[in-house]
């Protein structure tokens, strides 16, 4: 059997059911992970795991709302009690509805803080005393462009995401001591499942999507597995002394101006 990047962790990931979440869940799995894959979407969640164990690698689904903080306090409870330990954190899940400052209201903003910034805080708060028991661990803040430079009409979600960096962060340097590790990955422009469904209920057809995609700086849109290559390098014992970082897997989006005729701004 061939010795994978991380073999022998436990792995928890959010918003695991589809997309990013579920490209990242199966690769740690194919690496070796014991990985618990979490949802809301309770269907999509058990199917996902079961993909991952019927190519023969190891998965288990945990149903939770990370907007509530009992649901997460339970899944790495659970996760403890089902494999003994927590090696990994992949905070993945996330939502992000269209908004400007004028149509953003009061309860759009606390629902959008609730599942990008919230829901990290409290799986981060639970896991961490697990993986002080085992000697460390590593935590991964799946993060945004927009959480750098924002954009007009994702207000409340670029302003989640830049909370998410600065927790990050702010983790990062309060763990060190206890060897957890706590980092920042920023996917790009990502054509999963729900961006197509997104920009479909918009009248955007998967072809015009696709040519947007060509016209960014490395000519194409990013892939879920471009996030999962990095996640694997920030959750395996390949980066021992990596903490604290922003790593941007963007196409060197964040590091340019957006211009207003950018490709993948619908």
């Amino acid at each position: 059997m061939r010795k994978g990047r991380v073999e022998g962790k436990v792995i928890v990931v959010t918003g695991a059911a589809q997309g990013i979440g579920f490209a990242c869940a199966r690769m740690l799995a194919e690496e070796g992970a014991e990985v618990v894959l979490s949802d809301v979407k309770e269907a999509d969640g058990e199917a996902a795991a079961a993909k991952i164990v019927a190519a023969g690698d190891k998965a288990t689904f945990i149903k939770a709302d990370v907007t509530s903080e009992s649901d997460c306090a339970n899944l790495m409870a659970e996760t403890v009690r089902l494999f003994g330990r927590i090696d990994g954190l992949l905070n993945n899940a996330g939502w992000y509805p269209r908004a400007t400052l004028e149509e953003t209201t009061t309860d759009l903003w606390e629902a959008i803080q609730q599942v990008n910034l919230r829901g990290p805080f409290y799986c981060c708060k639970y896991a961490v005393p697990h993986m002080r028991t085992v000697g460390g661990g590593s935590i991964v803040n799946m993060g945004s462009i927009n959480g750098i430079q924002g954009l007009p009409n994702l207000v409340a979600y670029s302003a989640a995401k830049g909370g998410l960096m600065t927790l990050t962060k702010t983790l990062a340097g309060a763990l060190a001591p206890d060897r957890i590790r706590v980092n920042y990955l920023i996917p790009g422009w990502v054509l999963t499942e729900g961006e197509i469904a997104l920009h479909g209920g918009n009248g955007i057809s998967l072809d015009r999507l696709l040519a947007a995609g060509e016209k960014l700086a490395l000519g194409r849109h990013q892939l879920p597995s471009d996030s999962a290559y990095a996640s694997i390098y920030l959750l395996s014992d390949e980066s021992p002394q990596v903490t604290g970082t922003v790593i941007n897997v963007d196409a060197g989006g964040s590091t340019l101006p957006i211009p207003p005729s950018a490709p993948y701004k619908f």
